[in-house]
């Protein structure tokens, strides 16, 4: 209809105004106007490590680190006069973690981080340098939380907190042939001010940055060679690309979501009130429409939907959602409106063959099966699916074979599992493999 055809053409163009006003590099300062005169961004966080300058212009910094090293993070009270006046005096917690920036990574983290834990034991993702740093109390890492720590802090003075990133880029690469590519890190801050009883658990700003993280003196390697290939590229080439700044500025984004990978353990800071993150109700204000689009990643859109409620989010076609948001976003965020579960590409049924406990499952229920589903269908991801399942290292599988006629054992590609049916049951069967701690698998 005319009226509706009408909305969101004024929808689009204030999401143009938006892009027209952001500024083209994350760490200049912006004369321009805030978009929102009532937010707040009460901090600042430097990181003091040089960006990269082979990152083309628009595209989000990349700082490279070496493993181990300890690098500073400037904490800056960034209000103006008269803002947030209840922290003033008193302590705020921040919280750091070091997590995947690759979605891929972040949908399967529980095991990533599982495998490193089993690779590295007694080792941490993430610490805090306490001697260097300044200005924090009460610093804490949570042995069960390997890339996460948290400290108070006191806006009005200067502080500054060192971290030590431990784990690198390449070991989530799966390696096939060496040289592979490391995958790149986020390092996010997320800090809260004290409720009425006390706990901090209001949250007040977050802010991350992408990096990746090279075994010692890698990261000054890669910086050099980044820099020699822009010297050598035309004027015009170069115009394409972002200058290398001497410091990192973390840029706003969503808060940590509460689930975290470690089971039963909630992570500091978020523990108020956990939530699954729910369908949207209809009769959800315009406040808590928010709330439902920052929790569920759609924080960029927020303000295009500043005054819609949960009725008004929920009429919404398929069609319209994509013209505001984009294809990517515009499907993601139709299916979470409707709370739409995608059914997986295959299903299969695995029980573990162990003769004790086989007897004793079949005296009970008979055979008890899991459940594994595929999406990408490969054998990489069927080996995660069935490390996970079981509570052990993806990398202590060495191979999985399917017994074939007269009981061969044949190697299971992507192709077979592509031609696996449907609700397929195996067993599986373990074999000790010639590699320390590993096994072969087999689905019977």
């Amino acid at each position: 209809c005319p009226l509706k055809h009408s909305c969101l053409c004024w929808v689009f163009f204030l999401f143009l105004s938006d892009v027209l006003a952001l500024p083209i590099f994350k760490q200049e300062e912006s004369n321009l106007p805030p978009d929102d005169e009532n937010k707040v961004l009460p901090f600042q966080y430097v990181l003091c490590a040089a960006t990269s300058p082979a990152v083309k212009l628009h595209e989000e910094t990349l700082t490279y680190l070496n493993q181990g090293q300890s690098y500073e993070i400037r904490m800056l009270d960034n209000r103006k006069m008269g803002e947030l006046p209840e922290i003033t005096g008193k302590m705020v917690k921040s919280i750091i973690r070091v997590v995947f920036h690759d979605r891929r990574l972040q949908y399967t983290e529980h095991q990533q981080l599982e495998g490193w834990r089993w690779n590295r034991p007694g080792d941490r993702i993430l610490d805090l340098d306490i001697p260097m740093s300044v200005g924090i109390t009460d610093p804490r890492a949570n042995p069960t939380q390997l890339n996460t720590v948290e400290f108070l802090w006191d806006p009005s003075k200067r502080t500054s907190v060192f971290i030590q990133v431990h784990c690198i880029s390449t070991e989530f690469t799966m390696r096939k042939h060496g040289g592979e590519k490391g995958v790149p890190f986020r390092i996010q801050i997320d800090t809260f001010k004290e409720n009425e009883s006390g706990e901090y658990t209001e949250h007040l700003h977050s802010a991350s940055c992408q990096v990746k993280v090279f075994k010692p003196k890698g990261a000054d390697r890669k910086q050099k060679t980044d820099r020699e290939k822009m010297e050598k590229r035309a004027p015009q080439e170069k115009e394409k690309y972002q200058p290398s700044y001497e410091t990192t500025i973390l840029t706003e984004c969503s808060p940590w979501p509460e689930a975290t990978y470690v089971n039963n353990s909630p992570s500091p800071g978020f523990n108020s009130s956990r939530s699954s993150f729910p369908n949207l109700l209809p009769t959800a204000t315009p406040q808590d429409a928010q709330q439902w689009l920052h929790r569920n990643r759609f924080s960029p859109f927020c303000r295009l939907f500043t005054n819609f409620s949960g009725a008004d989010l929920l009429k919404l076609t398929r069609e319209d959602v994509i013209q505001i948001c984009g294809p990517a976003d515009g499907i993601r965020l139709f299916n979470a409106l409707k709370g739409r579960v995608v059914r997986p590409r295959l299903t299969i049924y695995v029980c573990q063959e162990s003769q004790q406990v086989r007897e004793q499952q079949k005296q009970e229920n008979g055979d008890v099966y899991h459940a594994i589903y595929l999406e990408d269908l490969t054998a990489v991801e069927l080996t995660e699916k069935i490390a996970q399942l079981f509570s052990i290292s993806p990398q202590q599988i060495s191979q999985i074979f399917k017994q074939g006629p007269t009981g061969i054992h044949v190697l299971v590609s992507d192709e077979m599992i592509q031609n696996f049916q449907d609700e397929a049951c195996f067993v599986l069967d373990t074999m000790k493999a010639e590699a320390n701690d590993s096994y072969h698998i087999i689905l019977k």
